[in-house]
């Protein structure tokens, strides 16, 4: 929220790809039009979108380096190439990728954010959120961002890009965050930081552990489909082996034969899986969106959310991958 409202004021428009996560297409659809900043979804499945989206009002490109839940993949290389070329900051939310797996400056990105709730914290027990930029963005001659090149009469006409690298995430502070007061508690930064700590090591377990429960799942007999960026037929391989050398990510959907039913059954029979709405903790997840997280919606409203009936989610942890494993199959042996 407030990487968008440090560039973007009413009138100001932003582009954004239809796959975001559900509370941040909320964020652009429903809260930000309220403070008069309009939003336009486009299928980022064709680079090209974004471009035919750009306006003289647009202030920033907005993706996911791995998109949640559907795990769709954005040539991030490309995009910059887009929005730069028009003077437009992109903003990358690199929460199901992290600063283990990608580093999305290195491709192009101008800010990066986070859902520090994840895997930065790790445990599911803190809420918080980072924003970083790579200081490289030149806001003075993009001449589309008038806030960081005029002077700042609060502040005895302080020039945001006087100050170089660290003007994007000063001006946060100093004026966004001044006004709007979301203060992280000391102890919500203590567990954040504790938790970073031991990012590396555990991303590293969460992605060994997915690569083995997906190869289970793709060759058992009740399951229908399996949706990983990593597969040989998916259409995100190749985007996959550029972006995601070391894995990507621990968060993927398969389908389950049966259906809806099959679904909820299956995941009742689970025992070391908890059955929660978050991703990327300690321990693994799962969850029925058809019957959770999107049971308020009609059967063409879950179609054209990408939430089919057999569909669930999975978010592994890092607990021995053998005992993931046994606990899916003894719950399939139920059903």
């Amino acid at each position: 929220t407030y990487a968008i409202l440090n560039v973007a004021h009413a009138g100001d428009e932003i582009v954004a790809a239809s796959t975001l996560y559900g509370g941040t297409y909320n964020l652009f659809s429903a809260t930000l039009p309220n403070l008069g900043i309009k939003t336009t979804f486009i299928d980022p499945e064709d680079t090209a979108n974004f471009e035919a989206a750009i306006t003289e009002k647009t202030k920033a490109i907005f993706i996911e380096s791995i998109g949640n839940p559907s795990t769709n993949l954005i040539d991030i290389e490309k995009v910059a190439e887009i929005a730069h070329k028009h003077g437009i900051i992109l903003i990358v939310d690199n929460t199901f990728g992290t600063p283990y797996l990608i580093r999305p400056f290195e491709f192009g990105a101008d800010v990066v954010v986070h859902s520090a709730t994840k895997f930065l914290g790790g445990h599911g027990t803190t809420m918080g959120g980072v924003i970083v930029e790579s200081g490289k963005f030149d806001f003075a001659a993009s001449g589309r961002y008038p806030g960081f090149t005029t002077p700042d009469a609060h502040y005895n006409g302080l020039v945001y890009t006087d100050l170089g690298p660290g003007a994007f995430t000063t001006k946060i502070r100093v004026q966004v965050l001044r006004d709007t007061g979301a203060c992280i508690g000391p102890i919500d930064s203590f567990l954040l930081l504790q938790g970073i700590e031991t990012l590396s090591l555990r991303v590293e377990r969460h992605v060994e552990n997915t690569r083995k429960v997906v190869a289970y799942l793709a060759n058992h007999p009740k399951v229908s489909w399996v949706n990983y960026p990593e597969l040989p037929d998916s259409k995100y391989k190749a985007l996959a082996d550029k972006y995601f050398p070391k894995g990507a990510g621990s968060i993927f959907t398969f389908g389950i034969k049966g259906g809806k039913q099959a679904g909820i059954e299956w995941i009742d029979k689970l025992e070391l899986f908890s059955l929660l709405a978050n991703v990327a903790d300690a321990k693994s997840l799962v969850i029925h969106p058809a019957s959770t997280t999107h049971a308020q919606l009609s059967d063409e409203d879950l179609i054209a959310a990408g939430v089919s009936g057999d569909m669930i989610r999975l978010s592994i942890g890092i607990e021995n991958a053998d005992d993931i494993i046994a606990d899916l199959d003894q719950a399939f042996e139920q059903i």
